[in-house]
């Protein structure tokens, strides 16, 4: 993992809050078949693999075209027709592509934050001008509640597929000794006195 969350410095805290949740990503695959990864577990459509794909390509805009940096990886799927091309993996795209470029965009990210200073300048080319330009500080921000976000989306399409749950492989931040058919059955009746 790169930086620390508990270093006092705000650049490491940031970087190391972003190094956890990109391995809390990577670590909701393990087990997955190919279907299991691709399959749409939500009305419109969220799936595991695609999650992936799009967070990738969310780290290289932001930590690599925002500061001029990373121009050579192309991502073909911007160029598509499809407005939602980066949320789930085409036919010919496999689970080893997407992870290698999920650590690619991570590479990069890493070298972004090590390189410049948070009041480093940039400019995100996707949004308006009144919100650029923008420093690596602001980005930096936008781009852990982001990667959070879509790590919630993964976190409970896994649940839906196989039941596993949790924050990380070593910590899964969830009681040991609930059971949780009985616990989720509970909440059912409580919710069930407000129909």
């Amino acid at each position: 993992m790169s930086g620390s969350i508990g270093d006092n410095d705000p650049k490491t805290q940031l970087h190391g809050y972003l190094s956890l949740v990109r391995e809390a990503v990577l670590w909701k695959l393990d087990g997955l078949s190919d279907y299991e990864l691709r399959r749409p577990m939500t009305p419109t459509g969220t799936n595991v693999l695609g999650v992936v794909k799009h967070l990738a390509g969310v780290q290289i805009g932001y930590l690599g075209w925002t500061f001029d940096r990373a121009r050579d990886v192309q991502l073909e799927w911007y160029a598509n027709d499809d407005p939602l091309a980066d949320m789930y993996a085409a036919a010919g795209e496999t689970r080893d592509e997407i992870v290698a470029l999920y650590h690619r965009a991570g590479e990069i990210g890493d070298a972004t934050i090590t390189e410049l200073d948070l009041d480093a300048p940039g400019h995100v080319p996707w949004w308006p001008a009144d919100r650029n330009p923008v420093t690596l500080h602001r980005v930096l921000v936008h781009l852990l509640a982001e990667t959070n976000r879509h790590a919630g989306q993964i976190d409970i399409v896994r649940e839906l597929i196989d039941g596993a749950a949790g924050l990380r492989a070593e910590n899964t931040n969830l009681p040991a000794d609930v059971t949780w058919p009985e616990y989720r059955a509970r909440l059912e009746t409580l919710a069930a006195q407000f129909l």
